[in-house]
Parts: C-alpha cells; sequence; structure tokens
C-alpha cells in the first residue's frame, strides 16, 4: 500500500490496527519499475515524494516521523535533525547511490541505524562515460558540436588544425601514453580495462595514505592489460606525469579541494582532468582558470562541487562557460539497465532494514563506533 505527496502538507497518520503492523517507509525519490516491491507488499505502508525535483526539505521533516525505512539519493541530507524528527522506529536508510557522504554516518553509528547504498552495479556505467568524457574531452566534442548547433559549420573554413586535441591512443610517432588515477578502486580498474585498447603504456594512481602497497595486484594488472607500468605515485607525480587523469576519490573533508591551483599548475598543457567522482574533490574556480590560462588542455565533468547547492550549476557556472570543458549532469551511472539494478536493489535494502534482516549491501561504518 502507498500515499502519495508532493506538497509540503504532511500526510496524515493512520491509526487504525492494520496501519498499526505496517512498516512505514518514506521515498523521497521515485524508484520507477522498483516501486512495486515496496507498494505492492501489505506489511509496508509508503509514503512516496512524486514531484519531478528534489525532495522538498521541509515535506520530508513532517512526512518522516514513525518512519522506520527511507529511501534517498544523494541530494537528500540525512543528518541528525532528520533522524531526530524520525524518531525511534527508524531502522535504515537505503539510498540509490554509491556515495554516502549525504549521510551523517556518526549520526546513523550512534542510532544504530543501518545504511544501504549501491557498489559495483554502476561499475561498468560509469567507467563507460569516463572513457566517453575522456574523448570528448580531448577532441573538443564541446566546443565543436556546439559550433554546429550554432549554425556556424556553414561558414566555416577548415584548416589542418581547427578543433584539434590530443590523441587518446597511442600511434606509431606517438608510443607512450599515461593515465593517471586519484582513486585507483573498482571504477578504475574497469577503466583502465577500457582504455588498454587505446594503446595505454603507463598507468600511475595515488594510493590512500593508509593503503598497504598492492605489488603484486600492480603486477598483475600490468600483465593483463600489456602495460609498460602500473605503479604507485605521490601527488606532484600523479599532477606532472598523467596525459589523462581520472578523479574517482570519494568525497568528504580528506579530499576536497585535492585538484586545487597547485596542483593544476603542476599538471602539462595538453593534458586532460576527467571526474566521475565526487565534484567536491577539485576546486571548480581554479578548474576554471587552469582551462582559461592554458595550464591544462581540456576536462570531462560529470560532477562539479556546486551542484550539491540547488541551482549551482547554470549556464554562468565558470565550467560551464569554458569552450575546452565538457560538463555533464551526473550521469555516470546512467544507463537503464544499471539504474534499474539500482533501483532494486535500493529497495531490497529498505525493506530487509525495516524486517530487521540484514541487508543485501550495507555500508560498514563499524569503525564509527557507537
Amino acid at each position: 500500500m502507498s500515499r502519495v505527496s508532493g506538497t509540503n502538507e504532511p500526510i496524515p497518520a493512520q491509526s487504525t490496527a492494520a496501519s498499526s503492523r505496517r512498516h512505514k517507509i518514506v521515498v523521497c525519490k521515485d524508484l520507477g519499475p522498483a516501486m512495486p516491491l515496496l507498494t505492492q507488499r501489505p506489511d509496508i505502508e509508503v509514503v512516496n515524494w512524486t514531484e519531478e525535483r528534489r525532495c522538498d526539505r521541509a515535506w520530508l521533516l513532517q512526512n518522516i516521523s514513525g518512519a522506520s525505512g527511507l529511501v534517498v539519493c544523494f541530494q537528500d541530507i540525512i543528518d541528525r535533525e532528520l533522524v531526530d524528527a524520525a524518531g525511534p522506529n527508524l531502522r535504515v536508510v537505503s539510498t540509490i547511490s554509491v556515495g554516502y557522504e549525504h549521510i551523517a554516518l556518526d549520526v546513523m553509528a550512534e542510532r544504530k541505524i543501518q545504511v544501504g547504498y549501491t557498489p559495483d552495479i554502476l561499475t561498468d556505467a560509469v567507467a563507460d562515460s569516463a572513457v566517453m568524457l575522456a574523448l570528448m574531452a580531448t577532441r573538443a566534442a564541446g566546443q565543436s558540436y556546439t559550433f554546429v548547433k550554432n549554425n556556424q559549420w556553414p561558414s566555416f573554413n577548415w584548416t589542418p588544425f581547427a578543433f584539434c586535441g590530443p590523441q587518446l591512443s597511442t600511434t606509431s610517432f606517438s608510443p607512450t601514453r599515461t593515465v593517471g588515477f586519484l582513486g585507483f578502486g573498482r571504477i578504475a580498474h574497469a577503466v583502465l580495462a577500457r582504455l588498454a585498447a587505446f594503446g595505454i603504456t603507463h598507468c600511475i594512481y595515488s594510493p590512500r595514505p593508509e593503503a598497504a602497497p598492492q605489488t603484486e595486484r600492480d603486477a598483475h594488472l600490468q600483465t593483463k592489460h600489456n602495460l609498460t607500468e602500473v605503479a604507485p605515485v605521490d601527488l606532484p607525480a600523479l599532477a606532472a606525469r598523467s596525459d589523462v587523469l581520472f578523479i574517482l576519490a570519494p568525497g568528504g573533508p580528506a579530499t576536497h579541494h585535492l585538484i586545487d591551483a597547485a596542483f593544476l599548475r603542476q599538471m602539462k598543457p595538453s593534458s586532460v582532468l576527467v571526474n566521475n567522482g565526487r565534484g567536491s574533490v577539485v576546486d571548480s574556480i581554479a578548474l576554471a582558470q587552469a582551462l582559461k590560462e592554458g595550464w591544462i588542455w581540456g576536462a570531462g565533468l560529470d560532477v562539479v562541487d556546486e551542484e550539491a547547492i540547488p541551482g549551482g550549476v547554470t549556464a554562468e557556472h565558470p565550467l560551464v562557460c569554458e569552450p575546452r570543458c565538457v560538463v555533464l549532469p551526473h550521469i555516470g551511472s546512467a544507463a537503464q539497465e544499471t539504474r534499474e539494478e539500482m533501483a532494486r536493489l535500493t529497495a531490497r535494502n529498505v525493506i530487509a532494514g525495516v524486517l530487521g534482516e540484514e541487508l543485501p549491501v550495507a555500508l560498514d561504518y563499524s569503525h564509527l563506533g557507537s
């Protein structure tokens, strides 16, 4: 059973005995074909935000009271205020994302609330989009597409070097290419596998400070993809050596604006930066300056720092205004099959949580204590 609301008015609680036996789940983002997993269960009552915009905070605070489960996306801030408004019944927060920076994990640990998320499922889709962005940025696809859309092609006087950019693949006359990764987990490995077909010769990455050396893994990747090198490097070397740098690191205080003006000044003038990780890792103002002044060649962005702010990425945003910067609206996992499976997992996670069962995919935040 479900009840829907797209207004700021709270949905009145039902007082029947049947209602009291059902678990209330508040859904901030419609899960499409996965919604029947929730709405067709007699033991679950769904309160659903139905509007085609981000869930209104006031609406959520009004309707969360008494909920056992909560379905959110990366746009919804789950903090102490919201958990307090929910009350003691809240058992699980299920987010349709691999990121969880929008969830106050210290509060979750304190209240013993499980957190479900959707890693792995989106690895291939995001890796595909990362390579797409690298190609778009290196070959000035955004700039040339705008040229055609603005009806400038008919009057274009062709010249040998118009719209030229650095080539992603190696050639007999340009036989080496180095890709760098800030964040070298599942998605980065999937990106590397795709880039092997382009003849990439060197792979460098910046390891987490606390991570143990992965020499055996790196040797395996080097052999598997026929590379000259797979190796960890420090941040200055990552900046200086990368022909294409992929940002796939998690967000949070430890990585906030790690890619700043000082880092970007160390990169090659022919280099390209691709961000499929978290917008907060890259200082937008510094990147815009780097593009404008030619510190780097171009950028392909699926995420931007300001997207967390409603109305933050407009046509006047400094990166949107840069002709050699391709900006996409956070669509890295937007393959139909992938999003459907993410939605199903999100639903299964919240159902398991409200029933007191083990989540299919739960975030481990035990290190935060209780």
